[in-house]
C-alpha cells in the first residue's frame, strides 16, 4: 500500500529490525536440537555469521579463529592488509589519532598502492593455518586483481560496494565489471552485494551469484544513508530479496543464500533477520569488540578513505571479551552482544524452529519502538559501542 507524501510523490512503508518482533508458535524445541548450519557456495558453516570485510574487524588471525569457531571471516583485499607488509604499526596509528585528524590520516594511509604479492600472501597465510580464505573486493578491485586471487586459491570471493547491480552505467573510458562473466570465470564461488530490492537481487542471482548481500547503509560504522540518503530499512530489504531467492529457486532449482549485512548488533537482531528470510548475517561492530580484533577497540567503514566523499565513521566500540565468548559464549554480558550462536539457538527453541528454513517461516509482528533503524548509531551508543 502506498503512502502519499505529497501530491507528486508516494512511498511504500518499510520496516527496520527494531520495528518487528517474533511471535511464538504452537511448539517449542530444546535449543540443543536447533540446526543453525548454512551452506555458502558449497562451504558449510555451523555458525551462520560472517565477519565483515573491514580492516578493524578481520585480519589473517581473525579469519583463522572464525574458521575454527565454525563461522567465517572475510578479508578486505583493498585495505591495510594488502598495502603494508606489516599492518600493525598502521593499525596503531589509526587507533591513536584524534577525531579531527582521522579522515586525513585514513586518506594518507590508504593512498599506499595495493600490492598483488600481498594479496597472494594473505590468502596463503590463512590457508596454511587451515582457515577458510574468504576475501572481498570492490567491482573495480575485482577487475584488477581477480586473477591474482584465483591463482592464490581463495575459497570464496565477495564483490561488495555500497550498491552493486548488473546494469551499471559508466563513462566510455571505463569498462564496468561484467558480473556474470566474472562469476563464470572464477574457479571459486562468488558472493555479490550489496542490494536492497527484489529485482536487483534476482538479477545478481541470474548473473551467477553464490550468495547475495542485502543492506545499504544501516550499519553503525556506515554513514551512506546520512551522506547519500540511499537505503531501505533492513527487515523489508531482507524480506524482498528473500522473495527473489525463493522465486529464483522455483525457476531454476538453485538456492542462493541471502546474507543480511548491516545494522545487526545483538543476537535478537540476528534472529529477526533470519525470520525475515536471511540465511546468514554479516556483522562488523560485534566482532570488532573482541580482544583479537585488529582494530584495537575501533571500527570504521570501508568508504572512510575516499578522496572524493569520505563516509563511514570510526566508532570506539571498546573490547568486551574474546571472539569465542562473543560467538559461542559463555556470555559475560547481558545485552545480547555475547554468545550470538546461543541466542539464535535459544530463539529457535522458543519458536519451535528446527533449522534455518523453519526459522525463516516463523511469524513476524510489527512492534514499533523508540529505536528505529535510522538510529542504529544511537543504539550502538546505548550498548557501549559508540562514543
Amino acid at each position: 500500500m502506498s503512502i502519499i507524501i505529497g501530491r507528486g510523490k508516494s512511498a511504500r512503508r518499510a520496516y527496520g529490525i527494531d520495528e518487528i518482533a517474533l511471535a511464538p508458535g504452537n511448539r517449542t524445541l530444546d535449543p540443543s536440537l536447533a540446526d543453525t548450519r548454512v551452506n555458502l557456495g558449497g562451504i558449510e558453516r555451523e555458525v551462520p555469521i560472517i565477519a565483515s570485510a573491514m580492516d578493524g574487524v578481520v585480519d589473517v588471525r581473525m579469519a583463522v579463529l572464525l574458521s575454527e569457531l565454525g563461522a567465517l571471516g572475510v578479508l578486505n583485499l583493498e585495505g591495510i592488509q594488502t598495502r603494508y607488509e606489516d599492518p600493525n604499526p598502521i593499525l596503531d596509528r589509526i587507533a591513536s589519532v584524534g577525531k579531527s585528524e582521522f579522515v586525513g590520516l585514513m586518506q594518507e594511509l590508504y593512498s599506499e598502492p595495493i600490492k598483488p604479492e600481498l594479496i597472494k600472501q594473505r590468502v596463503i597465510e590463512i590457508k596454511e593455518q587451515k582457515g577458510i580464505a574468504a576475501v572481498s573486493f570492490t567491482p573495480a578491485g575485482a577487475s584488477q586483481y581477480g586473477k591474482v586471487v584465483a591463482e592464490a586459491g581463495a575459497d570464496l570471493v565477495f564483490i561488495q560496494a555500497t550498491v552493486v547491480s548488473t546494469a551499471h552505467l559508466s563513462p566510455e573510458s571505463i569498462t564496468p565489471l561484467d558480473l556474470a562473466g566474472f562469476c563464470a570465470e572464477m574457479p571459486m564461488p562468488v558472493i555479490l552485494g550489496n542490494c536492497v530490492t527484489y529485482d536487483v537481487a534476482l538479477n545478481l542471482m541470474k548473473a551467477g551469484a553464490a550468495g547475495v548481500l542485502v543492506g545499504i547503509g544501516p550499519g553503525a560504522a556506515c554513514t551512506s544513508r546520512g551522506v547519500l540518503g540511499v537505503g531501505v530499512p533492513q527487515a523489508t530489504a531482507v524480506a524482498d530479496c528473500a522473495a527473489a531467492r525463493d522465486d529464483f529457486e522455483k525457476e531454476t532449482g538453485k538456492y542462493v543464500p541471502i546474507i543480511a549485512d548491516g545494522g545487526i548488533i545483538t543476537g535478537g537482531d540476528i534472529c529477526k533477520c533470519i525470520a525475515c528470510g536471511a540465511d546468514a548475517v554479516m556483522i562488523g561492530s560485534p566482532i570488532a569488540r573482541s580482544e583479537e580484533a585488529p582494530g584495537r577497540g575501533f571500527h570504521w567503514g570501508m568508504a572512510t578513505p575516499s578522496p572524493v566523499l569520505p563516509r563511514g565513521t570510526r566508532i570506539n566500540v571498546g573490547t568486551t571479551g574474546t571472539i569465542k565468548e562473543i560467538l559461542r559464549g559463555p556470555a559475560k554480558l547481558d545485552d545480547g552482544t555475547h554468545n550470538l550462536l546461543g541466542a539464535l539457538q535459544t530463539s529457535m527453541g522458543t519458536l519451535g524452529a528446527k533449522n534455518i528454513k523453519e526459522m525463516q517461516e516463523v511469524e513476524v509482528v510489527i512492534a514499533p519502538s523508540l529505536l528505529t533503524e535510522g538510529k542504529v548509531y544511537q543504539k550502538a551508543q546505548q550498548l557501549g559501542m559508540g562514543k
